[in-house]
């Protein structure tokens, strides 16, 4: 009894964002995710909003808070107010829009250069294509799509859809896989004269594991 009262004590909490253009689908994403709702008139956020999402993983509770950033704020000066002490991020763009899909380096190497976590690496970031329902001409192609996360240093991708409510826990929890494993390599990084393993190493299998 004891032991089982110990082990539901153990809790994480992790600051996850979730940035992308305007329009893409965040508020939708989270929505979906946290509330299980969906709604076609949601007005833009703006600035930040923020959203729980509590997990039961492994015999602990894991409890994300979502960050809910507008998609005007990269021009802005407050991201990197938005993004301090961040454990992971969704990028999100709108699979009917190219012009989405071009902004997503950006918000990256935004991203990138604003944050980084205590042993200099990067957070890790799993990119969504959202609206997939509505068409998946810009995601047909699986190869280019993995070799894209690969070279701009997404742990993987998936196609989602907020109104069909498809790949949005499975994204998350892969996230919340690797900021588990991030923390990890973290934690023992501390621990002088060790060599910790580069979470990235796998990621051409993890990118091309997480296409449906």
């Amino acid at each position: 009894r004891a032991g089982a009262a110990e082990s539901c004590c153990k809790e994480h909490l992790y600051k996850v964002l979730v940035i992308g253009d305007l329009g893409v689908g965040k508020t939708s994403i989270i929505r979906r995710y946290v509330h299980q709702t969906y709604s076609t008139n949601y007005r833009a956020t703006i600035g930040v909003d923020f959203a729980l999402k509590v997990l039961n993983w492994d015999s602990e509770t894991v409890r994300l808070q979502l960050w809910d950033i507008a998609g005007q704020e990269r021009f802005g000066n407050m991201t990197r107010v938005y993004y301090r002490e961040a454990m992971g991020a969704l990028i999100v763009f709108d699979v009917t829009r190219q012009a989405t899909f071009e902004a997503v380096a950006k918000w990256k190497e935004d991203l990138d250069s604003k944050l980084t976590l205590a042993d200099g690496q990067s957070i890790a970031v799993v990119l969504l294509a959202n609206k997939c329902d509505q068409g998946r001409e810009l995601t047909n192609n699986a190869i280019k799509m993995d070799q894209f996360c690969m070279d701009h240093g997404f742990v993987g991708w998936f196609e989602t859809s907020a109104k069909d409510n498809l790949n949005i826990s499975e994204a998350a929890n892969f996230l919340v896989k690797h900021i588990m494993a991030t923390e990890s390599d973290i934690l023992k990084s501390v621990i002088p004269d060790t060599i910790s393993p580069q979470l990235n190493s796998n990621s051409q299998a993890s990118c091309s594991g997480c296409f449906k």
